[in-house]
């Protein structure tokens, strides 16, 4: 099998850390209605992972929600004290977390050497076992305890905020 090196480094930091995963292999999925249509089964907290700006485009956000859950951006903004939000360009997503649209996720914080990205974290994926993400390739699943999850959230110094988002 042959990883790609964006791939590669997720599982370099997730073993460095002690962190097991199970990792599980589909085509290319760009949204979360894709995945769905999947004949595969891949248990636990399945995530919307949404890379935002604020209205000057000096700060930058990852959103991490439940992927059954709507968000308002106007509300997000006022809910961590931000400008009006938007989405960040694939330029921007490239620059900051060097992933492509489509394999936005957690393990994209890894190429974050300056912790410039603040992490939005839904707080109803902590009463999860296992949560899902894209090891910054979209062709690829890996499937950690959320537990585990948060030992690499702590590792990697990014900012971040634990919110109750609302259920759409």
């Amino acid at each position: 099998m042959m990883l790609l090196e964006q791939e590669k480094s997720v599982y370099d930091v997730l073993e460095k850390l002690k962190i097991s995963f199970k990792r599980y292999e589909h085509v290319p999925v760009f949204t979360v209605e894709e995945i769905r249509k999947l004949d595969i089964t891949i248990p636990g907290g399945h995530t919307k992972n949404l890379f935002l700006r604020n209205r000057k485009g000096d700060k930058h956000f990852l959103v991490i929600v439940s992927e059954d859950k709507d968000v308002d951006l106007k509300s997000l903004s006022k809910l961590i004290d931000s400008t009006p939000l938007s989405f960040g360009s694939p330029e921007r997503l490239k620059k900051y977390l060097k992933v492509y649209p489509g394999a936005v996720g957690a393990f994209g914080l890894i190429n974050d050497t300056d912790n410039h990205v603040h992490v939005v974290f839904d707080s109803d994926l902590l009463d999860k076992d296992t949560i899902n993400f894209h090891p910054n390739v979209n062709t690829t699943t890996v499937n950690l305890s959320v537990q585990d999850f948060r030992k690499y959230l702590e590792a990697i110094n990014n900012p971040y905020s634990i919110i109750k988002f609302s259920s759409s």
